[in-house]
């Protein structure tokens, strides 16, 4: 039996609501009752084990009154419960399957090669200490180039922030997206104005600014994810109302729960050892820290020659 037919079938032994109450009030008193009824068919079986030898056969009662009052609910709610049901299966698929390989998007085919994310690649984070005695995290690509300005925690609290490029670095890893990674990277898809204006410029990377900055003050409340498996859906569902307007959106929740994971595996160990080099691989999905020969220990690196030929990034004023 399909969950049309079902609703079609229980609505007929449905009640007609009493004159000025809310229609919508039994069904949802009574959903409620039935799933306390539940809870006291598996307290009974925790209780008696294997001698309670009518559990099932009251499970699966109690299971098909929930049954009967999700039906009733939701036709007084005008829903049908066909579409509720694919609607649940569409949010769980989107929260706990990651999109498979088959199925992923390269947000830059077709553009030409300096213009796509690179598929892997290497880049260094190196503290260094600068002539007013700050020390600041100097990106470098492959080839040594620099990669952006020198980074500062950019707050009173020494919370270690500077490393957060790590964080655009496994957006870029695991959803193939990351505006910042691109400005920083040289691989701005400005071979179409409007492609590069909506998906890559000022609001973008301001976008995906405010998400790093978000999930880093949910992080801090949770050991930054240092025992975390799962994000909270609240969070998740924030980013994707944020990024809903950019080709991003097209993501899962999964995607970003592994995507922010991954960041922060990086970040932490990135932040231990005090620098290091990491493994940029789109292909995998993957950010991987290759090691160090800095320590927190061991002091930071004099270069002022290289943070004096780094141009700021006007667009990013807090770092």
């Amino acid at each position: 039996m399909d969950f049309q037919r079902y609703q079609q079938a229980a609505v007929k032994t449905l009640q007609p609501a009493m004159p000025g109450t809310d229609p919508v009030l039994i069904p949802l008193l009574g959903l409620a009752g039935e799933v306390g009824s539940l809870i006291t068919v598996y307290k009974k079986r925790l209780r008696d084990g294997t001698a309670f030898e009518p559990g099932k056969q009251q499970l699966r009662e109690e299971l098909g009154d929930v049954l009967w009052y999700i039906a009733a609910l939701a036709h007084r709610s005008d829903l049908s419960m066909e579409d509720v049901a694919a609607a649940s299966l569409e949010k769980i698929k989107d929260r706990w399957r990651p999109t498979p390989a088959a199925e992923r998007m390269a947000f830059d085919e077709g553009f030409p090669d300096h213009e796509q994310l690179p598929r892997k690649t290497t880049l260094t984070f190196t503290p260094t200490l600068t002539d007013d005695g700050r020390t600041v995290i100097v990106l470098t690509r492959a080839d040594g180039t620099p990669a952006g300005d020198p980074l500062t925690s950019a707050s009173r609290i020494e919370d270690d922030y500077r490393f957060h490029d790590a964080f655009h670095l496994a957006h870029a890893a695991v959803l193939g997206w990351s505006p910042v990674t691109r400005f920083l990277l040289g691989c701005k898809r400005r071979s179409r104005p409007e492609t590069d204006e909506a998906e890559d410029g000022g609001r973008a990377i301001a976008i995906e600014e405010g998400v790093s900055a978000l999930v880093f003050s949910y992080a801090a409340r949770h050991g930054y994810f240092e025992k975390v498996q799962h994000i909270d859906q609240e969070l998740l569902t924030t980013i994707s109302h944020m990024t809903a307007h950019l080709e991003v959106g097209a993501c899962r929740a999964a995607d970003w729960e592994r995507a922010i994971l991954t960041g922060y595996t990086a970040w932490a160990k990135l932040r231990a050892q005090g620098g290091g080099t990491v493994e940029l691989n789109l292909d995998q999905q993957t950010l991987t820290v290759l090691g160090s020969v800095f320590g927190r220990d061991q002091g930071v690196v004099l270069v002022r020659s290289l943070i004096q030929i780094i141009a700021p990034r006007r667009w990013r004023p807090a770092r």
